[in-house]
């Protein structure tokens, strides 16, 4: 069968345990292949990625410039884990060894993967030639703008791997030299622009050479505390792995919104990084709120999808209630809402003589989570056919 894998065919480096950390960490880019041999899809692939890979490595020949690699996934299911990989075949691109939350979804042809790879490779930084251009910025768009005393410095290539990392999320612009001299009073500067006419600038007062201290910063800035989940960036927000809180809401109920914001900002702040923070238009997403007995006329809800079942808050205007939204959230950490959902309220949560529950069926199932596929369960994409 002329389109089966024939590993002679270009320099595709294979990965594994022992290999992968060092691989990843030296290539600017890295572009990576994770398969199944059992996999049709896969074996379609594998010809299309290799000759896309001869493309590109004749115009960066530098073998850190860019690197095209693979995974056997049934042979590495700990690296397959490792990166949350659930359907064959994933294409994930890497930045000197972070993996980039945006998998590629492009064509699978030799020309839009090259085009691709030429496209990550593009500066994404723009120069700025003279401060006016300043006052013309698109004010409805986050910007991180970085002033230099020169290009070449250790300051601006820590900056512009930021920027290469993040320019999906912020606009970045740097300027140099006698253009940058009066924003750069006490050495090289880096600002953050948030959206908003009369919203004030914010400094980066860290060193300018510690990555992880700036782009820890230019991360929080650039990607809001609560995002909106939409059909376009469902499965890239599935694909982080946290389990979702989401805020239902009309589209034009922005009050219910910013109480949301408020209150996530006010009590689980320290949550970041275990659950996503989410908002949702209530008339788009109408069949994740029938998976929990609801419709817009409901809104604004509150639930929970752990990717198992979803979880409802009991009552929004509960939500400014202190401690009350975060005590949902460890509830789920606990595992207290899931029992609850099947055996009825723990003991201790019942007043003395209320007879316990009997919850014998089972939580609304998981709306969003896109695993591989299964007659059982909805994607996203899916749900958008039914709407």
């Amino acid at each position: 069968v002329s389109w089966l894998f024939n590993p002679t065919r270009s320099e595709i480096t294979s990965l594994d345990s022992g290999n992968i950390d060092d691989i990843l960490n030296n290539a600017d880019v890295a572009l990576v292949n994770f398969y199944a041999d059992w996999c049709r899809f896969s074996q379609m692939l594998h010809p299309i990625f290799e000759e896309a890979s001869n493309v590109i490595k004749e115009e960066y020949p530098d073998k850190n410039q860019v690197v095209f690699a693979r995974v056997d996934c049934d042979q590495h299911s700990d690296i397959a884990q490792r990166y949350r990989i659930s359907k064959y075949p994933t294409l994930k691109l890497f930045r000197n060894g972070m993996m980039m939350k945006r998998e590629y979804r492009g064509q699978r042809s030799v020309t839009a993967i090259a085009d691709y790879i030429r496209q990550q490779k593009s500066n994404p930084i723009r120069e700025v030639q003279d401060l006016e251009e300043m006052a013309s910025l698109d004010r409805s768009r986050r910007h991180i703008v970085g002033y230099f005393e020169q290009k070449d410095s250790d300051n601006y290539r820590t900056f512009e791997r930021v920027a290469n990392i993040l320019h999906d999320d912020c606009v970045f612009l740097a300027a140099f030299g006698a253009i940058s001299k009066a924003e750069r009073f006490s050495g090289d500067n880096v600002i953050y622009k948030p959206p908003g006419e009369n919203a004030p600038d914010m400094v980066y007062l860290g060193s300018l050479t510690n990555f992880d201290l700036i782009y820890a910063w230019t991360q929080d800035k650039c990607v809001p505390l609560v995002r909106e989940i939409t059909f376009e960036n469902g499965e890239e927000l599935t694909e982080e792995g946290l389990p979702f809180l989401i805020l239902f809401h009309m589209k034009d109920d922005l009050e219910s919104l910013e109480k949301f914001q408020q209150e996530v900002a006010r009590q689980l702040i320290s949550e970041k990084g275990t659950i996503n923070f989410l908002h949702a238009d209530c008339d788009k997403f109408r069949h994740p709120l029938l998976h929990i007995q609801k419709t817009p006329a409901d809104c604004p809800v509150i639930a929970i999808d752990s990717f198992r079942h979803m979880y409802v808050f009991p009552d929004f205007s509960d939500l400014s209630i202190p401690g009350k939204l975060k005590q949902f959230v460890l509830d789920l950490h606990s595992g207290k809402l899931h029992r609850e959902f099947h055996h009825g309220p723990d003991p201790t949560d019942v007043a003395p003589g209320q007879p316990i529950q009997d919850l014998a069926s089972s939580p609304p199932e998981s709306s969003f989570q896109k695993l591989a596929p299964s007659e059982h369960r909805y994607t996203l994409l899916r749900e958008k056919d039914e709407l």
